[in-house]
């Protein structure tokens, strides 16, 4: 027995040892296997030739090792079409995939592809085949939500540990049930950025549900899936999945098309820890990763655009395909940012920056503004200083200002579709909040400091504003909601335990909740008004999550917005008409069966007006022609009659009026 143990062992060891020399062993029809053809190559003579092998052989040698090259020649020149042969199959394959649509500069886009994929293209008919139409699937209105008469968001909620999910919509009053299963998910959920689609996690894959009863879209098949990513145009999904990785097949990250359910293209995960691995441009035509300190820049549908080496860390403009990335310093150079325009790869403004420990990027909602938050130590200073650099992205040249702050900091937020960002600063239990406003006059203004909070976490309203002030876990869940625009604190409160703070879209309501993910008692979440006004406690057992559904733009323009605004009185009068309704004691059964009861009475009064009207000639033939319809029809057969009767008598002395 232990002889053949040892046998195995044996051939466990060679099988790995030897696993990428078995891999590339020479197989059948290997050189017709492992050649590429490359089109629109440049056409050059013999004096430019070696350059452009050397260029050809740069790009293409990433791929695996190139053991065979021909550049066809006619007139003394190049054909403008080459063969490449690789060490093995695989090379080729993977040049193919990584290299076609690669751009060389203006003129020349290489197109690459397999040899062997010639005998197939040849021997397609001639005669064009109708392709089978496929039949449409019809998923209904996928935005209906957003048609609710009351204008009522929704939400998930994660409950029992997991073990039920359920979407409501939000009513100031109590949830409303929109559609409630068991198991829905193995682990969580995730709502697609403008709210089409509500994902769900499986062992197998994820699974994209959406319309009016929430049927299954989409699925995407992808083994141990962990995470999920959208891309902001909803377009494409990115999983992530550690079970799912070989050499020669990247699988840990899959690019997935939304509508077909098709993977574009598969990526190998160097480091998870950081996701999103893709961060995409705001209008969804490009992404890019952090691979080894090197920037990759890719535009969709999926095709390599630039690298840039030596970057630290990155983040996309939120209002424009403009990239943001720092750069650290290299002995004499200073570090440096740098905002790049894409696909101009154009080169904005740099900022170079010196003695850099860190450096944090932050947009404003609408890209009007880059706060880069740099760490520093100042050479003969001890400790670590903290600048703020304002970048002003909407002015010529991009002027960049500078706040620098001398205690540690907390936590930083920008105002979304405003000017004013937020800074929490100190060390406990002396933390203060500091309201700053970035004005026209190139100007940044401390607007008001508020000491002795209790809070490390600021969530603005996305409408701006308003915001929460929030300490949440360590610090029990101290809340302070604060109106910015003369910088008043609303209201103090506590929801003991607090792990979550979640605004809804339209920045009206707030939800603070207790995670069963980290504090397993006390699962709840409370629902309050911008203001601060608690409307309701939500007890759930085992209560995980809460999601608001996000809303996508609105198809409104801005001078739209402004006349609604305008004119709001107008719909106030409407909004306050059914709060006062919803508001009553009549329960919504009442009010619904006092609604139809009205309904019925209508209907049975204009019926018995058409017929009233229809008996009319009928009426004044029996009346000898006299139309007895209106009151006064006949006032000439009229008696006038007065009557007097005594009502009562009431006798007030008036004293002694001498």
């Amino acid at each position: 027995a232990l002889h053949h143990y040892n046998i195995h062992l044996a051939e466990d060891f060679h099988q790995k040892l030897l696993e990428d020399v078995l891999r590339e062993r020479p197989q059948e029809a290997d050189g017709i296997d492992s050649v590429i053809v490359v089109d629109n190559v440049p056409q050059v003579g013999p004096e430019r030739l070696e350059k452009l092998k050397n260029v050809i052989h740069k790009i293409f040698s990433k791929f695996g090792k190139i053991t065979n090259e021909y550049y066809p020649e006619a007139d003394g020149k190049t054909k403008g079409y080459i063969f490449l042969e690789y060490a093995a199959p695989t090379h080729a394959v993977e040049a193919v995939k990584n290299a076609d649509g690669y751009k060389l500069d203006k003129q020349h886009t290489f197109r690459v592809n397999l040899f062997t994929d010639f005998d197939k293209y040849m021997t397609i008919s001639d005669e064009w085949e109708a392709p089978e139409k496929q039949p449409f699937k019809d998923f209904g209105n996928l935005r209906h939500w957003l048609e609710d008469p009351d204008c009522r968001d929704q939400y998930s909620i994660i409950f029992e540990a997991g073990e039920r999910t359920g979407i409501f919509s939000n009513d100031a009053k109590e949830p409303i049930v929109v559609e409630e299963r068991a198991r829905w998910t193995e682990t969580y959920v995730r709502w697609s950025p403008k709210g089409t689609y509500l994902a769900t996690f499986h062992q197998r894959g994820i699974a994209l549900w959406g319309g009016e009863k929430f049927k299954q879209i989409q699925r995407f098949s992808h083994q141990g899936v962990q995470l999920i990513d959208f891309s902001p145009c909803e377009r494409y999904v990115v999983t992530f999945s550690p079970l799912m990785d070989t050499k020669d097949d990247p699988q840990a990250i899959i690019i997935w098309d939304v509508l077909t359910g098709q993977k574009k293209r598969g990526f190998h995960c160097e480091n998870s820890a950081h996701w999103p691995i893709f961060k995409w441009s705001h209008d969804g035509k490009f992404f890019a990763r952090m691979t080894q300190d090197t920037l990759s820049i890719y535009e969709t549908p999926v095709r390599k655009n630039t690298s840039i080496s030596a970057v630290l860390d990155f983040s996309w403009s939120p209002g424009d395909n403009i990239i943001a990335f720092w750069v650290p310093e290299d002995k004499d150079i200073p570090a440096r940012v740098t905002l790049m325009q894409l696909p101009s790869r154009h080169e904005i403004r740099v900022r170079n920056l010196f003695n850099v420990v860190d450096c944090k990027l932050h947009w404003q909602k609408n890209g009007d503004y880059l706060c880069v938050k740099v760490d520093r130590t100042p050479k003969g200073t001890q400790g670590v200083v903290t600048n703020f650099e304002i970048f002003r992205m909407r002015e010529k040249q991009v002027p960049v200002d500078v706040v620098e702050m001398k205690e540690s900091i907390i936590a930083f937020a920008w105002e979304p579709n405003g000017n004013k960002f937020a800074v929490l600063h100190g060390e406990s239990p002396r933390i203060n909040v500091s309201f700053y406003h970035v004005k026209n006059n190139g100007k940044i203004e401390l607007i008001k400091m508020f000491d002795k909070q209790q809070a490390n976490s600021i969530f603005w309203s996305p409408q701006g504003q308003f915001l929460v002030l929030a300490g949440l876990r360590s610090m029990n869940g101290a809340l302070a909601f604060v109106d910015t625009s003369d910088c008043t604190m609303m209201n103090i409160a506590e929801h003991y335990m607090a792990s979550d703070v979640e605004w809804d879209p339209t920045g009206r309501y707030v939800v603070t909740s207790v995670s069963w993910w980290s504090h397993k008692v006390d699962n709840a979440f409370w629902v309050w008004t911008f203001q601060g006004r608690l409307l309701q406690k939500n007890i759930k057992d085992r209560f995980c999550q809460l999601l608001w559904r996000p809303r996508p733009p609105s198809l409104l323009s801005q001078e739209q917005i402004k006349l609604i605004k305008k004119d709001l009185k107008k719909y106030s009068k409407i909004f306050e008409q059914k709060d006062r309704l919803s508001q009553s004691k009549a329960s919504k059964e009442l009010v619904d069966r006092r609604r139809t009861m009205m309904e019925e009475y209508r209907k049975y009064r204009e019926a018995a007006m058409q017929m009233y009207q229809e008996q009319r000639p009928l009426r004044l033939e029996l009346r000898g022609g006299v139309d007895t319809d209106e009151l006064d029809s006949n006032v000439d057969d009229w008696e006038e009659e007065t009557i007097e009767f005594f009502i009562n008598e009431e006798i007030v002395p008036f004293g002694d009026l001498a």
